[in-house]
């Protein structure tokens, strides 16, 4: 699509503009990509809600007809009923929990508005009296589908925010909101993963919080820093570089278009939201609604977003990793099904480690010896 567009310089967009610009080619970049992230969000909120309801209706009926305490206990195995045993035994008091969020809520309202001041005190109530019903409701969902809505959750929030705050201050106050909104609701759904994995394993849930409080204190400490680490060491957030955060420029753009409205589109990208946003949702439709022969070859709206902003390496990334799966599945699928999650975690941490040499060469200038020259032919 940016050949296309970039041969519409000067009818589109002004020559004098740089591509960098959200006025020019960065613009379309950036708000088409939007409207596929929000319209994958959405419709898989929706789906989620309505799982959810779905169940809890279900679950509602089923306690009315048949009493399920005893069907469960009759029905249950030795060792689901040890597994109950232990869990409730080592089960965290109510007072502990609701004493905990009072207390880290009072901080968060009085600290956040003096490091961020555009995000006034009283939003920050709005959000920790809304966060409880919207953290049951995602790890309900979660449960269910295990899906983690917090992202969209927070993009509501985004727009809502920035929207209320004003042009001077909405960005900032958008972007804080949604950060806090989105970490207060995913952690939700994380501890329930992290106590259902405790409760196969026979481990006490008082264990696993006081874990959580120490990995949460260690990460205060170690995130900081090796964010600082990428940022001194890399050129984090250049359109043109290795690490071009590209989450960072959605979000941004998000606040900015919930300030300005659509003044801050370039032109026709407006149309252009309306169709990917519809291609979306129609995608994803067309997914859930095929036979899953035909559903499985539908693309991702999501994963189709970032490479609009990071470039084709990354679709190539994705493109690889599939083929592997697929031609993987057709030689062995029993084996491959075992196997790929702990091959994909193998490429993942070694991705990662190399982070760190990589981090430390560049804050050292040295560069890899690498020199390449294409020729005409």
């Amino acid at each position: 699509m940016w050949p296309l567009i970039s041969g519409l310089k000067g009818e589109w967009f002004p020559k004098t503009l740089p591509e960098s610009s959200m006025k020019s080619l960065n613009g379309y970049k950036v708000f088409v990509s939007i409207p596929l992230i929000l319209g994958d969000g959405l419709y898989n909120f929706l789906k989620v809600a309505y799982f959810t309801g779905k169940n809890i209706q279900a679950a509602r009926t089923r306690n009315n007809n048949i009493n399920t305490t005893s069907d469960n206990q009759n029905s249950q195995s030795l060792d689901d009923l040890q597994r109950n045993e232990i869990f409730i035994r080592e089960s965290i008091p109510l007072w502990l929990a609701c004493a905990g969020y009072i207390i880290f809520s009072i901080i968060s309202i009085i600290i956040i508005p003096l490091m961020f001041p555009q995000l006034k005190w009283y939003f920050v109530v709005v959000a920790y009296l809304l966060a409880p019903i919207l953290s049951f409701c995602n790890a309900y969902g979660a449960g269910l589908t295990d899906m983690n809505m917090a992202y969209n959750y927070g993009k509501v929030a985004l727009f809502v925010l920035a929207a209320l705050s004003g042009k001077e201050n909405g960005v900032v106050a958008g972007l804080v909101g949604c950060g806090l909104i989105k970490s207060i609701v995913s952690i939700s759904s994380d501890l329930m993963h992290d106590f259902k994995t405790g409760h196969l394993t026979l481990t006490s849930p008082r264990s696993m919080l006081l874990s959580q409080a120490i990995g949460t204190a260690i990460g205060c400490v170690v995130a900081p820093l090796s964010f600082f680490l990428f940022y001194k060491a890399f050129d984090v957030g250049h359109p043109d570089r290795e690490y071009k955060a590209p989450y960072a420029i959605v979000y941004r753009n998000m606040a900015i278009l919930g300030v300005q409205g659509f003044s801050a589109l370039p032109r026709h990208c407006l149309q252009l939201c309306y169709g990917f946003f519809a291609f979306a949702i129609a995608a994803n439709l067309l997914r859930d609604l095929s036979p899953k022969k035909i559903g499985k070859w539908i693309p991702l709206p999501m994963a189709m977003a970032v490479p609009f902003l990071v470039g084709a390496y990354f679709a190539i990334d994705m493109c690889v990793g599939s083929l592997i799966v697929f031609v993987w599945q057709k030689l062995n699928k029993k084996k491959a099904d075992l196997m790929i999650p702990a091959v994909a975690s193998g490429l993942i941490c070694g991705d990662g480690l190399w982070i760190l040499p990589s981090s430390i060469l560049a804050l050292a200038k040295i560069r890899p010896p690498i020199c390449m020259k294409f020729l005409a032919s």
